[in-house]
């Protein structure tokens, strides 16, 4: 988890998306989020490869960068759901753009993978 007392510099643009929106899971969020607010088991179905650990520590991450909202509601079990705040739906032209460039050329990159083995 990133610490409230590092220094934060980036050395461009690219990399300051990349901290908020990079890594494995933190797009794929988002981008379900776009098709509106989800419940952590919402979530995990649409992702299924990912841990509850880590679903858990992304989503931790996205609302430390108040990319998603989080809402308890006080209910027993307790109900909660995430959304994109609207800073969060800023994004979603980037993602929309990389969609189109990942189903464009998703032939391509698995079969380069495939041919690595």
């Amino acid at each position: 988890m990133k610490l409230k007392t590092q220094a934060c510099s980036f050395g461009c643009p690219v990399e300051a998306t990349l901290d908020v929106i990079g890594g494995k899971w933190k797009g794929v969020i988002v981008f379900h989020l776009l098709g509106g607010t989800k419940r952590f088991n919402e979530l995990r179905r649409l992702m299924p490869d990912v841990t509850q650990r880590m679903l858990t520590r992304q989503l931790r991450e996205l609302e430390t960068d108040q990319i998603v909202a989080r809402v308890v509601f006080p209910e027993v079990p307790p109900k909660v759901e995430y959304s994109l705040t609207a800073y969060g739906k800023t994004l979603m032209p980037v993602l929309e753009m990389m969609q189109k460039w990942g189903s464009k050329y998703i032939d391509k990159i698995t079969k380069l993978r495939i041919e690595q083995v």
